[in-house]
C-alpha cells in the first residue's frame, strides 16, 4: 500500500461517524493488494467518496482465487453495504465485483461474497473452508448494468447472506450459505477481471460498514447443530431425509400444491422442493429488516403468508401477513410479544399467542387470542392462569387446539373456535399421560392429530433434547376419549423448530419435521 501522505485533507461519513482522510487513504479499509496469481497489477483509490478499484485474476471460484481486493480485518457479525458499477464494457461477461468476507488472503482460503457478474448475474458465492471447491446460488432476476447495483453482503455467526437491488429499493435477499470463519476475518472490495491478461475496473460508492454488537466475553458459545429435513409417511411408516445442513432450521409447512416446504433460518424465510436429487432452498423475499422466528404458515388459499417476526420498530415479536412471494409484508397484531400459529380454515382468522399483563397486577401470562387476518381488532378466547400456546383450528373450524401447563404438565387442549366461554368452562383436556406434549397439528382429512413429547419434568419447548418424541393420535372426537390411543411414530434428537407450525402435506399422506443433531464446538471453542 501507497503509504506517502499528501497535505490535502477530505471528510468521509459513515453513519453518524465524521472521520477525517488524508487525500490517498482508503477510508475504513486498512489496505489493498492482489490476493493470487495476477500478472496484471491491481490498483485501488479513493476520491469524492467512491472507490475506484482496477483488478485482473483469471477468476474467483474453484478451489484459488485471483482478484484485487481493498479490505480491513474485522471479528464478529458485520454487514458491508455498497453501490456498485463498472466501468467500460469489459473484455469477458463474467468479470466480478465482490463485496467479500474471507478467511485471509491466501488464494483458496474460506469465504463468502456478493457478487455482479458483467453480464448482470449476481450471486452468494462461498468456498465452505480452505481449498475446497466454490459453491454459489444465484439471485433468480439479472440486474441492469446501466445504472448502479445495490449489493449487501451480511455475516452472523457462520451463516452469510446477500441482498441486492436497485439503490433506494427493496433489496432482494439470496443465500443462506454456511461457511466457518475463525478469529478476525478480511472484509472488503474486489474486483476479478476473469482474464489475467487483463484489467478491468469497478466504482463502490455509498460504502458503509456496520459491526453487530459482539456476544458477551463470559457468555459460552453457543450451540452448534446439523439440521436434517425429514418427511415421514403414513402408509410404510418411512422416514426420508430431503436436506440438511450445518445450521438450525426450523417449523416446516407444506405448500397448498405440495411441491415445495417452507421453513425458517438466520430469520429469513425459505421455500424448499419436495423432490429432486439436491433441493436447494429460495429465498421468500420478505422485507429483510424484519426478523422471522418459527411461527409461519400460508393461508388456507395459498395467496398469503402470516408470520411473527421482530423488527427495528419492536425487538419483541409481532404477527404479520405478505403476500405469498413476500411482498407487502404488513403487521396486524402490534402487541408484544405476540406469536402466529394457524389460519382459521376459511381463512378469515389468525390464531396467536399473546404474553399481556394479568389482571390487578398478576404476573404475565400467555393466552389465546385470534384477529381478522385483514386486519383489526383482537379477540381474547381464553383465560385461564396457565400458560398456553401452539393454537391450531381443527379442519372443521369448529375447535382451537392447543398446548397448556394449566394441570400440572403439558398436555394438549382444546376450546370451542369461539372462546373458552367464562372462566375456561368450555376447555377440555384431550391429552393426559405423563410426557410434556406440545403443539397439536391435525392433518387436513381431519383424521389424525401429530404433536411433539418430552419426558416428564421438560418445563420448555425451548431446548433441543435427545429422546424427543413424535406421537400421533385419531382426532377427538365430539367427546374426547378418557384414553386416547397414542402412538410413537420415531424418537430423536429435536424440540424447538422441530413442528412448531402445521407441517402436514395437502393430502394428508406425509408431513415434514426437523431433525437436529449437536455439532462439536469449532477449534475446540
Amino acid at each position: 500500500m501507497n503509504t506517502k501522505m499528501r497535505r490535502s485533507l477530505r471528510f468521509l461519513t459513515l453513519g453518524a461517524v465524521t472521520v477525517l482522510l488524508a487525500a490517498d487513504s482508503l477510508g475504513p479499509f486498512e489496505d489493498h493488494g492482489d490476493v493470487g496469481e495476477t500478472p496484471q497489477k491491481g490498483k485501488a483509490e479513493f476520491a469524492g467518496g467512491e472507490y475506484r478499484i482496477t483488478g485482473g485474476g483469471a477468476n474467483v471460484w474453484g478451489t484459488a482465487d485471483a482478484f484485487h481486493y481493498a479490505w480491513k480485518k474485522m471479528s464478529g457479525d458485520v454487514s458491508l453495504t455498497a453501490d456498485v458499477r463498472f466501468i467500460g464494457s469489459g473484455a469477458v461477461a463474467h468479470r466480478k465485483i465482490a463485496l467479500m468476507i474471507r478467511q485471509s488472503l491466501d488464494p483458496g482460503a474460506a469465504y463468502a461474497d456478493a457478487a455482479l457478474h458483467g453480464d448482470g448475474l449476481t450471486s452468494l458465492q462461498f468456498r465452505p473452508s480452505a481449498g475446497a471447491a466454490t459453491k454459489e446460488t444465484q439471485q433468480a432476476a439479472k440486474s441492469d448494468l446501466t445504472a448502479p447495483v445495490r449489493l449487501r453482503i451480511e455475516r452472523r455467526g457462520d451463516t452469510f447472506t446477500m441482498l441486492a437491488g436497485k439503490p433506494g429499493e427493496q433489496l432482494t435477499a439470496t443465500g443462506p450459505a454456511t461457511v466457518t470463519l475463525t478469529g478476525p476475518a478480511y472484509v472488503g472490495l474486489a474486483v476479478c477481471s476473469h482474464d489475467a491478461n487483463v484489467l478491468e475496473t469497478a466504482v463502490f460508492s455509498n460504502v458503509t460498514m456496520q459491526a453487530l454488537p459482539p456476544v458477551a466475553a463470559n457468555r459460552p458459545p453457543a450451540q452448534r447443530y446439523r439440521s436434517k429435513m425429514a418427511i415421514y409417511t403414513l402408509r410404510d411408516k418411512s422416514i426420508r431425509t430431503i436436506y440438511e445442513a450445518d445450521q438450525v432450521f426450523e417449523a416446516p409447512n407444506w405448500s397448498l400444491n405440495g411441491k415445495h416446504l417452507i421453513f425458517n433460518t438466520g430469520g429469513r424465510l425459505y421455500r424448499l422442493p419436495v423432490d429432486g436429487a439436491k433441493p436447494t432452498p429460495e429465498l421468500i423475499n420478505i422485507d429483510a429488516t424484519l426478523r422471522l422466528n418459527n411461527d409461519h404458515a400460508p393461508s388456507p388459499d395459498g395467496k398469503m403468508i402470516a408470520f411473527s417476526a421482530s423488527s427495528p420498530a419492536s425487538r419483541q415479536s409481532q404477527v404479520y401477513v405478505s403476500n405469498a412471494d413476500g411482498s407487502h409484508a404488513r403487521v396486524v397484531v402490534t402487541a408484544a410479544p405476540s406469536y402466529f400459529h394457524g389460519w382459521s380454515p376459511d381463512g378469515r382468522y389468525l390464531a396467536y399467542v399473546y404474553q399481556h399483563p394479568g389482571p390487578n397486577g398478576a404476573p404475565a401470562n400467555y393466552d389465546i387470542f385470534r384477529v381478522p387476518a385483514a386486519g383489526g381488532e383482537s379477540e381474547q378466547l381464553n383465560s385461564n392462569p396457565g400458560y398456553d400456546d401452539g393454537p391450531e383450528y381443527s379442519p372443521d373450524g369448529k375447535w382451537i387446539y392447543y398446548n397448556s401447563d394449566r394441570s400440572g404438565g403439558w398436555d394438549v387442549w382444546r376450546i370451542p373456535a369461539a372462546g373458552a366461554g367464562l372462566h375456561d368452562q368450555k376447555a377440555e383436556q384431550i391429552t393426559k399421560d405423563e410426557l410434556e406434549d406440545w403443539f397439536p397439528h391435525f392433518s387436513p382429512n381431519g383424521k389424525w392429530m401429530a404433536f411433539l413429547s418430552f419426558a416428564k419434568g421438560v418445563k420448555t419447548h425451548n431446548d433441543k433434547l435427545p429422546g424427543t418424541q413424535l406421537r400421533m393420535m385419531p382426532a377427538p372426537g365430539a367427546r374426547p376419549a378418557q384414553s386416547p390411543r397414542i402412538q410413537v411414530l420415531t424418537t430423536f434428537f429435536g424440540g424447538q423448530g422441530t413442528i412448531n407450525v402445521n407441517s402436514w402435506s395437502p393430502d394428508s399422506k406425509r408431513f415434514a419435521f426437523v431433525i437436529y443433531e449437536p455439532l462439536p464446538p469449532v477449534n475446540g471453542q
